[in-house]
């Protein structure tokens, strides 16, 4: 890293230091064109200027040809993007449609849930997963979370099923799945529809007891992704789609994305408008070709700050499910004895984007107020609230901005 001045008579002035230690001193002017020196990338969040300026060639050629071919809905590049994503899931059906919220929903009405059936999903998630329930006048039943995982805990999700339960929703949070093989017995035992929330974890493998893996998203009755921009595998815009190896929930799916229609213009369910345009399908194709690369990448950031925050008594790195791998949608730390607002702060300044995921459990969302619940209801969830932070997490980082985050998050707590 480097830190730019100007020298009096206007002379610029590289100032060169190790990222770790503070700046002190006077740097003397140094030429900097003989050095070759370059500024450190600007750090975002998630990078995906510099993710696209890597494969803009293909991703340029795949828009243009979409462009050239007037396909723009249900086009050759949607069905190519889905046979592809068919395959890497090793999934019989991919239903895309217009984003990961649709997705939800459409899954939910092809089911044949009823108005005032309830439907579990864990409390710490983004509000998409709940809204959806609401939405289609379900009654949605919150549970707490594994502390470690921070994914749904599935003794709390059998504690909470009742006649009306008619369905579970795992969220798959921040990258790798919740424990589905205790959501299936669940599921059989009490006769529930499982509706997997993979948004944050497409492309993790859920490893079964026997050594058998699938893929987030094909293990349960359904399968639901977003492809939201900043998602591991994300378009440039909206989409999302179903997954699903059921070949008459398939049909159905397909159905109610499409306005109900099962001809064209005879609409014997009531269905919603949901496409995945081919200018998103195009995009998703080629970035579909590297998600496990993505993921290979963010796993190295991953362990960059492991190895920096993992011993540290005031920071608690994320916990990998042994039964899951990782693909890190996020990197979430629980921070204990830090004023995490005076943290973010104090990383903003340095232009280190940091944010909190989430904020407010559902069950105190004033949307959602239900005399049901009640502040203390859900220790691990408002705990988490609490005390979660998440750093910069995307396939660009590199080892001077890792280096940089890292020793910056760890100049506040030791002070």
């Amino acid at each position: 890293m480097f830190v730019y001045g100007i020298l009096a008579g206007g002379q610029p002035s590289y100032c060169i230091f190790a990222a770790h230690k503070k700046l002190s001193g006077f740097c003397p002017a140094i030429n900097p064109t003989s050095l070759n020196l370059q500024p450190m990338n600007k750090i975002a969040m998630v990078d995906l200027k510099r993710q696209y300026e890597k494969i803009k060639p293909e991703i340029d050629q795949a828009i243009s040809d979409v462009i050239n071919s007037t396909a723009f809905i249900n086009g050759p590049a949607v069905r190519a993007f889905q046979e592809d994503l068919e395959k890497y899931l090793d999934v019989k059906h991919v239903i895309p449609c217009a984003n990961g919220t649709d997705a939800l929903q459409v899954a939910m009405m092809a089911l044949g849930i009823k108005p005032g059936d309830e439907v579990i999903t864990t409390n710490f998630t983004f509000i998409a997963t709940a809204e959806v329930i609401a939405l289609l006048g379900y009654t949605p039943v919150v549970v707490d979370v594994d502390p470690e995982t921070f994914n749904i805990d599935p003794d709390a999700v059998r504690r909470a099923i009742t006649p009306k339960t008619k369905a579970v929703v795992p969220v798959h949070l921040f990258g790798q799945c919740a424990d589905m093989e205790a959501m299936l017995e669940i599921a059989k035992e009490y006769n529930l529809f499982v509706i997997e929330d993979a948004c944050q974890a497409i492309g993790a493998d859920y490893i079964f007891a026997d050594g058998s893996h699938k893929k987030a998203g094909t293990i349960g009755h359904v399968g639901c992704t977003s492809f939201f921009p900043s998602k591991n595998l994300g378009c440039y815009g909206d989409g999302g789609a179903i997954f699903t190896n059921d070949d008459e929930l398939a049909k159905q799916l397909r159905v109610v994305v499409n306005h109900g229609m099962t001809v064209r213009y005879y609409h014997d369910y009531v269905g919603v408008n949901s496409r995945l345009d081919s200018i998103q399908a195009a995009v998703l194709k080629v970035k579909l070709a590297r998600l496990d690369e993505y993921a290979v990448a963010r796993n190295r950031a991953a362990s960059f700050y492991d190895k920096a925050f993992g011993n540290h008594p005031k920071l608690k790195i994320p916990v990998r499910f042994e039964r899951s791998t990782h693909v890190f949608h996020q990197y979430t730390l629980v921070t204990d004895g830090i004023d995490r607002a005076a943290l973010i702060d104090f990383l903003a300044r340095r232009d280190i984007p940091a944010m909190i995921y989430y904020p407010v459990p559902l069950h105190m969302q004033k949307a959602y107020i239900d005399p049901r619940y009640q502040e203390g209801d859900f220790p691990v969830t408002e705990h988490l609230c609490k005390t979660v932070v998440s750093l910069p997490m995307h396939t660009e980082l590199d080892e001077e901005q890792l280096n940089y985050i890292t020793t910056s998050v760890l100049e506040f707590v030791n002070q």
